[in-house]
C-alpha cells in the first residue's frame, strides 16, 4: 500500500461510482450544447489579479480560500477558485466579442480550488460544469440559461430542488442602496471583519451564514424597495419567462451569492437534502465583469453546477442513474492460438463501437469466467483448441448461460444481432 494519501479536503474518483460523476457532467452539458453554446477550456491557474479584481477583494474566495503563489519566475498566480473570470477573460483574449454573433455562448467543465474546512459537500477540489452567454443584456438570455439547468436537473432524475431568484440592481440603483445598507449595518455589533466587509461590499453581509449576523438583520432595508424602474421592469420579464416555461421559483430578497461581480439577475439551485451545503448550483447577471478585467462593456450572464453536490443530490433522493455496463463482451482465450484469434475479435469488435474487454495474463477458465461476469458484460467470447478446429468460437449469454457455436468470420455479425 501506498504511503501518500490524497490531500486534505480532496477526493479521487474511481471506478463504479466515477461513471456517476460523468453522467452528471453529460446530463448538464447535454441541454448547454442543444441551445448553441461552445465548449471552452483554460488553464487551471491563472494570474492572481483576475480572480483579485473580477471576484472582489472583500470575498472569503479571495481574502481567504484562494490558492495562490509566486511561480520561480516571480509571476504572482491562483489555482482558479470559480470559472467565470477565466472564461471571460479567455474569451476577451481571443476576440470572440468581435466576431460579430453575440451573445458569444460557451460552456466549460473543470476542477476548481478553495482552501476551505472540508465537510460534506464542501471540498477543497471541487468539480462543476458552467455556461456563459457574453455580450447581450436580454431578460430571455437569463431565463434561458435557468430554464437549461432545470431541464438538466430533471434529466437526472431530481425533483427536490428549489430555484431562489433574485435582482441586485444596477450601477444606477445599487449605490442608493448600498448607502442605505451601510448606515443600518454600522449601528450592529459586528465583528471587525465584518465591519470591514460593510464598508467594501455590504451586500456581503447579508450573505454571512453565522446566526449571530442572521439574528441581527432583521428590519434591514431590503433591496427590492431601491431598485430602479429599469431594474424592475428587467427582473418582471425573467420572471415572467420562466413562469411561461413552467419553471417554479422563489423570491428570495437576501439572495446576493459569494461573488461581488454579479448585477441585477442573480439566482440559486439549493437542495434541501444536503444539510448545510445545501446550494447546488447557481449563478447570474454580471454585466460590468469586462470592464473590471480591462474589457469593453459586454453585458454578460451565466451560471456554475456543482457536480459533487448533484451527485449528493441525487443519493439524497435516492435516484440511481442508468449507466450502462462499461463492457458488452469478455473474451476468455484457452490456450496460445485462442489469445491470438480471439485478441483479434476483440479489435474488430472494438472498431465496430462494441465495448469489449479481454481476459488478460493467462487465466484458467474458472477464474477467466469469474473476470467476464464481475465486467458487467452480457456475452462471452470462448474458444479452445478443439473450438478453433472447427473454425468456431463458443458465444455465451451470461444471463441466461445458453452457449451457442459461432463461426470466428461472423462473430462481429452475431455480436451485434444479439445486443440489439
Amino acid at each position: 500500500m501506498s504511503t501518500f494519501k490524497a490531500p486534505k479536503g480532496t477526493y479521487d474518483l474511481i471506478p463504479p461510482q466515477s461513471a456517476t460523476y460523468l453522467a452528471v457532467r453529460e446530463a448538464i452539458a447535454a441541454p448547454l450544447k442543444n441551445s448553441g453554446y461552445g465548449y471552452i477550456e483554460t488553464p487551471g491557474f491563472e494570474n492572481v489579479e483576475l480572480f483579485a479584481r473580477g471576484v472582489g477583494e472583500s470575498t472569503d474566495i479571495v481574502t481567504k480560500e484562494m490558492y495562490a503563489f509566486e511561480t520561480k519566475g516571480g509571476d504572482r498566480i491562483a489555482l482558479r477558485p470559480e470559472g467565470t473570470a477565466s472564461v471571460l477573460r479567455a474569451a476577451l483574449e481571443a476576440n470572440l466579442h468581435k466576431a460579430g454573433n453575440l451573445p458569444v455562448k460557451l460552456w466549460y467543465s473543470g476542477s476548481y480550488y478553495r482552501y476551505e474546512r472540508p465537510q460534506k459537500g464542501r471540498y477543497r477540489h471541487f468539480s462543476q460544469v458552467g455556461a456563459e452567454a457574453i455580450g447581450a443584456e436580454d431578460p430571455a438570455l437569463d431565463a434561458e440559461l435557468i430554464i437549461l439547468a432545470d431541464q438538466a436537473y430533471r434529466s437526472l432524475g431530481l425533483r427536490n430542488f428549489r430555484i431562489l431568484l433574485n435582482s441586485l440592481g444596477d450601477q444606477e440603483c445599487r449605490p442608493v442602496y448600498r448607502a442605505a445598507l451601510q448606515d443600518f449595518l454600522r449601528g450592529l455589533e459586528l465583528d471587525e471583519d465584518t465591519r470591514r466587509r460593510v464598508d467594501i461590499n455590504p451586500l456581503r453581509v447579508l450573505d454571512d451564514k453565522r446566526d449571530a449576523v442572521q439574528k441581527q438583520l432583521t428590519g434591514a432595508p431590503m433591496l427590492r424597495d431601491f431598485l430602479c424602474e429599469a431594474c424592475k421592469a428587467y427582473h418582471e420579464q425573467v420572471r415572467e419567462l420562466l413562469t411561461a416555461a413552467g419553471v417554479a421559483f422563489e423570491d428570495d430578497e437576501k439572495l446576493v451569492r459569494g461573488l461581488d461581480y454579479y448585477t441585477r439577475t442573480t439566482f440559486e439551485f439549493v437542495h434541501d437534502g444536503l444539510g448545510s451545503q445545501s446550494a447546488v448550483g447557481g449563478g447570474g447577471r454580471y454585466d460590468g465583469l469586462s470592464e473590471m478585467i480591462g474589457g469593453p462593456a459586454l453585458p454578460s450572464v451565466g451560471w456554475a453546477l456543482g457536480v459533487d453536490r448533484t451527485v449528493l443530490a441525487l443519493e439524497a433522493e435516492g435516484v440511481t442513474l442508468d449507466i450502462p455496463a462499461a463492457t458488452a463482451v469478455y473474451a476468455v482465450p484457452l490456450g496460445d492460438e485462442a489469445r491470438r484469434v480471439l485478441f483479434g475479435a476483440v479489435t474488430e469488435l472494438r472498431r465496430a463501437g462494441i465495448a469489449t474487454d479481454f481476459a488478460y495474463g493467462g487465466k484458467g477458465l474458472k477464474n477467466a469466467m469469474k473476470s467476464a461476469n464481475r465486467s458487467g458484460a452480457r456475452l462471452a467470447l470462448v474458444a479452445g483448441e478443439r473450438d478453433l478446429a472447427e473454425g468456431v468460437v463458443q458465444l455465451k449469454d451470461l444471463e441466461s448461460g445458453e452457449q451457442t457455436p459461432v463461426a470466428v468470420a461472423a462473430v462481429t455479425e452475431e455480436v451485434r444481432r444479439r445486443l440489439g
